[in-house]
């Protein structure tokens, strides 16, 4: 049992000046079970510990009491350089496109600063690659299975299903119709002056993502 975790999820709704009640149906749980898991009695489910840990604004380590930070510091995280980029002019530059774009969209969720999108932003692009590097795995009939766990004849149906599922909860986390609309949306300023002058050596690529994109939906209007 661990009662770091219970201490700390305690505090916290203290903290927050929220009674069991209040934070109880924030959270999705009855208050019994809530203090269940404040006492210590119940151990709680990992989703349980990252809807918690984003409605109180702390890191999962911080509320399982593994450390004394309550976020992470990302600038103390090191990242391995990736392996270069083989093939031909056209290959590394098309590579060079994403990454600048991604690095538009993950500086864009950065200063939004939910956590909650920027999750659902990754999961999404998670399948997106995952769906890719899958197809080219079944190009070559020989191909191992092992490293997969949905099966092959399910993937595509399933994969797609997912993402479907998962850019819904995108929009309507961006969408100001929602009541689960993110807050601070409405202070991004997206016009092509404001892009180039705050991502001089992305703006380019981002805009040819834009237009190659668009090109591919108006070849099947």
């Amino acid at each position: 049992m661990n009662t770091n975790f219970a201490r700390n999820l305690t505090l916290l709704r203290k903290e927050k000046k929220l009674t069991q009640k209040e934070a109880a149906q924030s959270l999705g749980v009855s208050q019994a079970l809530l203090s269940h898991y404040e006492k210590g009695i119940r151990e709680c489910s990992l989703s349980f510990v990252v809807k918690a840990a984003d409605f109180y604004g702390v890191s999962c380590d911080y509320l399982l009491g593994r450390t004394a930070e309550r976020q992470y510091d990302l600038s103390e995280l090191s990242i391995e350089p990736t392996f270069t980029a083989r093939g031909n002019t056209a290959n590394i530059v098309n590579r060079r496109l994403l990454d600048n774009t991604a690095g538009v969209i993950y500086d864009c969720l950065a200063r939004i600063g939910n956590r909650k999108l920027t999750r659902t932003v990754t999961n999404y692009l998670m399948l997106s690659e995952y769906k890719i590097f899958r197809m080219l795995c079944h190009a070559n009939p020989s191909a191992p299975e092992g490293m997969f766990t949905v099966e092959k004849k399910h993937f595509r149906g399933y994969t797609t299903a997912a993402q479907e599922k998962v850019f819904t909860d995108i929009e309507n986390l961006c969408s100001a119709d929602s009541e689960d609309c993110v807050p601070n949306l409405n202070e991004l300023r997206f016009s092509p002056e404001q892009i180039a002058e705050e991502y001089p050596e992305a703006a380019g690529s981002l805009f040819n993502v834009i237009q190659h994109a668009e090109n591919s939906v108006n070849k099947i209007k």
